[in-house]
């Protein structure tokens, strides 16, 4: 079964899983119902997997999985705001959707695996199986499905992941697929570009007015909506008298505040990590941690509790806090493969 997107990494996923000699079904899932003008939701994305399916000549059909989208995607997206959280929708998405329900229908159907275009790779590490690194660093994936787990992994292909994105376009302008010149999807597909978060979320949840303090608690400006402010954030608050940049430290929805201070301020040697998910258990130690989609993993030690459950990184150096809600993805200390991921505490 291929999850088609409407991309061109997913539709030369297809295209070269037939020159390996697979049986090759495509689906693509329909996830939002609501508007959408970009991202992999939109009306035009699933003409194009369809019609890619036909240059391919395989068949091709449309899950409706808008329930569960909004169940465990838009729902806790919306709430995560309410509380002064940072979610990660697309994160979540792979996790529950791709993932999970994708692999259950799968399964249902008879279908002995799952292939996507994500520019990530699936590799054998003793009798274990690792998430990889895509051989094209620019594009790596391997940060947004750093959640699979054995079971997932053991039945999960990444066609394109030995393949620089040039090298995937090319293959697709040689076959003439129609996604060949697509752009890639860059945004959340729930919000649309005329609306943004505050359209969205205003419709869902009120937002409040808040007061920006300094660290010691003068207050230097206001924000129209609090739940739309995000740790780290410099630009769009209205501040007096600042001297230099400032930046989010803190966020408080229930008290309607917001703490800023300076680039200094914002740096902390230590995170706490919850909601973890490990590749094959457990890890304690010195390893590379990466905080976001394509930023760099930096070295750090991670202690885990006696469970397992909840982790405290520290860095080797400080590093500029990360907003509670973002993943964190641990990866080996060869930078290359993924040993785990939780996401950011509200406090370490």
């Amino acid at each position: 079964m291929l999850a088609m997107s409407g991309g061109v990494d997913s539709s030369v996923a297809g295209a070269l899983l037939l020159e390996q000699g697979h049986e090759v079904v495509g689906v693509t899932m329909r996830l939002w119902g609501g508007e959408s003008d970009s991202g992999c939701c939109s009306v035009s994305d699933v003409d194009d997997a369809r019609r890619v399916a036909q240059q391919l000549g395989i068949d091709h059909h449309v899950f409706n999985f808008g329930t569960e989208f909004a169940e465990q995607v838009v729902n806790p997206y919306v709430q995560a705001h309410a509380t002064g959280i940072t979610p990660n929708p697309c994160i979540e998405c792979n996790r529950h959707l791709k993932f999970h329900h994708l692999l259950v229908r799968a399964d249902v159907l008879g279908f002995e695996a799952v292939a996507t275009g994500h520019h990530a790779r699936i590799v054998q590490r003793g009798e274990s199986w690792a998430v990889a690194r895509g051989a094209d660093r620019a594009k790596d994936q391997s940060y947004v499905v750093h959640m699979l787990d054995q079971s997932a992994m053991s039945r999960t292909l990444f066609p394109v992941g030995d393949l620089t994105k040039s090298d995937v376009r090319g293959i697709a302008q040689r076959l003439g697929l129609r996604t060949a010149s697509k752009p890639d999807s860059q945004d959340v597909c729930f919000i649309t570009a005329d609306g943004g978060r505050r359209t969205f979320l205003g419709d869902r949840i009120p937002l409040r007015p808040g007061v920006v303090r300094t660290t010691t608690g003068e207050v230097v400006g206001s924000v129209d909506a609090v739940e739309l402010v995000t740790v780290g954030q410099r630009r769009g608050l209205t501040l007096s008298g600042a001297p230099s940049r400032r930046f989010v430290l803190e966020v408080d929805v229930e008290r309607g505040d917001v703490v800023v201070g300076s680039a200094d301020d914002l740096l902390r040697r230590t995170e706490r990590l919850d909601d973890i998910t490990w590749a094959t258990g457990p890890v304690e130690g010195e390893v590379l941690v990466q905080c976001s989609a394509h930023g760099p993993a930096n070295p750090a030690v991670l202690r885990c509790d006696g469970t397992g459950e909840g982790v405290t990184l520290e860095w080797a150096t400080p590093q500029r806090r990360i907003a509670p809600g973002q993943s964190a993805v641990v990866y080996s200390l060869d930078d290359n493969h993924v040993l785990g991921g939780g996401r950011v505490a509200a406090s370490a």
